[in-house]
């Protein structure tokens, strides 16, 4: 060890540490390279042979990034990260396809307190897997040591990605006509939004992350650690299937801002559509939570996505057929609404968010039972 190295770690940064991470994720990064990835693992900057896009007529480039949020918090509390990963993959490359980009490559950002090598490597490998199955290149990344800013175990990560679409096959809300069916896609649990409020529900209750909740069928930890649904591959197989081609008009990931305002986003001014509550019953993990918290469902529809990870926009002649196509990609669909552009009140619908003048929507009824 040099004098200058043994400064830095008496400063509380360990890069032997760092080295060891390297070595333990270098096989499960490398996993995700194809013949487009140039110069291998570790350098100073991911290489991406873009050749492949000269096969586009107009390419258009898409991007994304993001991050898990405070559902980390949990992932340190019982000391497990192995699916945190899957959840940062999630949240970046399914933004991209919502505007029917294929993912090419993402790249990294964890910093923590103190590297932990195992740690380290665990959360990556998540990360790996998840590019892998979704098409992904993981050329890069970075792990800095923050002492004295973050504690020895806390840590936060952040990914963004880059993707391809061709210009005239772009999902867009200019795509929605009247009439458009909306189907759901189900989520897999809470995926990476919303944690804030878990986080204080759990607090308010005097519950821990280690109890056994009998509803879930698991600890609290380890149900609300379930990893963030990966929509990619299977709706890229959709909108690449010859007799689907132009069937999804538009897509909606639904994320931070809840059920109504990701929806309304995607759809144009002109546009509205009711939501169905009744076409669908909320998984457990929202219905115990709610419980907990005393809280109606309803009110819980701008913080969680009680069940649907996305909504596609599709063309109501097809649209059995995407849901089809869909399910034999494992996924779970139902119709939940139709699309209007007939004039109405719309007293009581959500109209845009997150600085998109989009189309209206508001949920209706009741959830099933």
């Amino acid at each position: 060890m040099t004098e200058n190295t043994s400064a830095y770690a008496q400063a509380g940064v360990d890069t032997e540490a760092g080295d060891r991470a390297v070595a333990l994720m270098k096989a499960a990064v490398s996993r995700t390279h194809g013949p487009e990835v140039l110069g291998g693992f570790g350098g100073f900057a991911g290489m991406f042979d873009a050749s492949a896009l000269l096969g586009y007529k107009r390419p258009l480039l898409a991007t994304s990034t993001d991050g898990v949020g405070t559902k980390v918090a949990i992932a340190q509390a019982i000391d497990k990260h192995d699916t945190i990963g899957q959840d940062l993959v999630a949240m970046v490359v399914d933004d991209i396809i919502v505007v029917g980009a294929k993912p090419l490559f993402m790249t990294d950002y964890i910093a923590c307190g103190k590297v932990v090598p195992e740690r380290i490597a665990s959360i990556v490998g998540g990360i790996a897997r998840a590019c892998e199955a979704t098409g992904t290149a993981l050329v890069g990344g970075e792990t800095a040591e923050h002492p004295g800013l973050l504690g020895d175990d806390d840590y936060d990560a952040a990914g963004a990605a880059a993707g391809v679409v061709e210009a005239e096959d772009m999902l867009t809300p200019d795509r929605v006509q009247d009439g458009d069916v909306v189907l759901a896609i189900g989520a897999s649990g809470l995926h990476s939004n919303g944690y804030s409020l878990v986080r204080k529900i759990m607090a308010d209750a005097g519950l821990t992350y280690e109890q056994h909740a009998a509803d879930l069928g698991a600890t609290y930890g380890e149900a609300l650690l379930e990893p963030t649904m990966l929509y990619t591959g299977p709706l890229l197989r959709v909108l690449e299937t010859p007799e689907l081609h132009g069937a999804i008009h538009s897509l909606s990931h639904v994320t931070g801002g809840g059920i109504a305002a990701n929806l309304a986003r995607v759809l144009p001014q002109d546009a509205w559509t009711e939501v169905d509550r009744a076409t669908w019953s909320p998984l457990p993990v929202f219905q115990h939570l709610a419980q907990v918290a005393g809280h109606e469902l309803t009110s819980l529809e701008g913080a969680w996505n009680l069940g649907v990870g996305m909504f596609a926009v599709v063309d109501p002649a097809r649209a059995e057929a995407v849901a089809a196509k869909l399910r034999t990609e494992g996924m779970t669909v139902w119709q939940t609404g139709v699309v209007g552009k007939s004039a109405r009140d719309l007293a009581g619908f959500e109209q845009g968010a997150k600085g998109v003048d989009g189309g209206a929507v508001r949920l209706v009824g009741a959830y099933a039972s």
